[in-house]
């Protein structure tokens, strides 16, 4: 007899929530239970969804519903506080990205995850793209990586920051603690802890208390450095959601965004070109040959975290992201602003 399947509530309806409750409906081992949302205009998503719609998370846990999870994918600024709820209610966790906007109190959300014997999985749903997924496969075949280069350069229009989502604009809400903290995980799971930054940021032309972008420097654990150049109000190809095709709001336009150099050789990322010395020594007289590397046929991202979130309850799975990697990448993030505002290399302490 096969398990129940887990009950999943989807906490916040903007963006990223209906994606989400999407990838649960799709999974044969999930069940939607419900929504929570105090605006009026979840009810339409609920309606379409075919769920139950909850104005707080203390009225949901009121319910008869019983729902064994919950995904949080309120503003940054709610993770730590709706997620604690949950968590205290007996209710499983996977919270959108960024698990707080401070390390602190992500510390405190893990140790609640801990006292209550829940899980806490973070939202960074990239670890499952096919190119990621590829790309740590390939890792090895470029001997000890030397150095990476990145780019999250894009442009997000007026309205993005227009109501209900004005928090955009706030300090905490900037491209590092939305767009950059997943390059920032990914380049930590591809390549390891990151040690120390050093960023400049670039100039204002909107006016928000939120940075707009930044040159940035890092020195990993391994010994390897990198740079990472992020912007969301220039004009650019270069960067996750384009390179990938990942997001269907955003135009594809499949130009590389990571470049990792290795002693043996070197991959751009996404078009999954190596670049290697074949059958003879290595030298800058010798001519480089270049190879397309495969890159499986995966599920959509998300419906494999949904997935891996199901497994994870049953206890079939160990966490992909943990409260604690999710902390890591905060820590990095956290070590960036500093960085620009102190004009000072700052070391990463988790």
């Amino acid at each position: 007899m096969p398990p129940p399947k887990v009950k999943v509530a989807i906490v916040g309806t903007g963006l990223i929530g209906p994606r989400h409750a999407e990838a649960v409906l799709k999974n044969s081992n999930a069940e939607l239970v419900c929504i929570v949302d105090p605006n009026p205009a979840a009810r339409a998503i609920a309606q379409t969804l075919q769920c139950p719609i909850y104005e707080s998370v203390e009225a949901m846990l009121a319910s008869p519903l019983e729902p064994n999870a919950a995904l949080v994918c309120t503003p940054n600024h709610t993770h730590v506080s709706i997620s604690k709820e949950l968590l205290q209610g007996g209710l499983h966790v996977l919270c959108e990205k960024p698990i707080s906007v401070d390390a602190e109190s992500g510390r405190e959300l893990i140790q609640c995850a801990e006292a209550h014997s829940r899980h806490l999985l973070i939202g960074h749903h990239r670890r499952f793209n096919p190119y990621v997924v590829s790309t740590k496969t390939l890792l090895p075949t470029l001997g000890q990586i030397i150095a990476v280069n990145g780019l999250w350069t894009i442009y997000k229009p007026a309205e993005y920051f227009d109501p209900p989502t004005e928090w955009r604009r706030l300090d905490s809400a900037g491209p590092i603690f939305i767009n950059l903290i997943h390059e920032v995980d990914i380049l930590q799971y591809l390549l390891g802890p990151i040690l120390r930054v050093y960023a400049e940021q670039t100039m204002s032309q909107r006016g928000h208390d939120a940075e707009e972008g930044a040159a940035i420097t890092l020195r990993f654990a391994s010994g390897a450095v990198g740079t990472f150049l992020l912007s969301d109000a220039v004009v650019s190809p270069h960067h996750f959601e384009g390179g990938t095709g990942e997001n269907p709001t955003i135009p594809k336009t499949r130009q590389d965004f990571y470049r990792i150099f290795g002693s043996e050789g070197t991959l751009s990322v996404p078009d999954m070109t190596r670049w290697t010395y074949n059958n003879c020594k290595r030298s800058w007289n010798e001519k480089l040959d270049s190879e397309t590397m495969e890159v499986p046929d995966l599920s959509i991202p998300f419906e494999l975290q949904i997935e891996h979130f199901v497994r994870v309850i049953r206890g079939v799975e160990a966490p992909s992201c943990s409260g604690i990697e999710g902390l890591r990448a905060v820590v990095v993030c956290e070590a960036i602003k500093k960085s620009m505002k102190d004009q000072q290399p700052v070391d990463v302490v988790v």
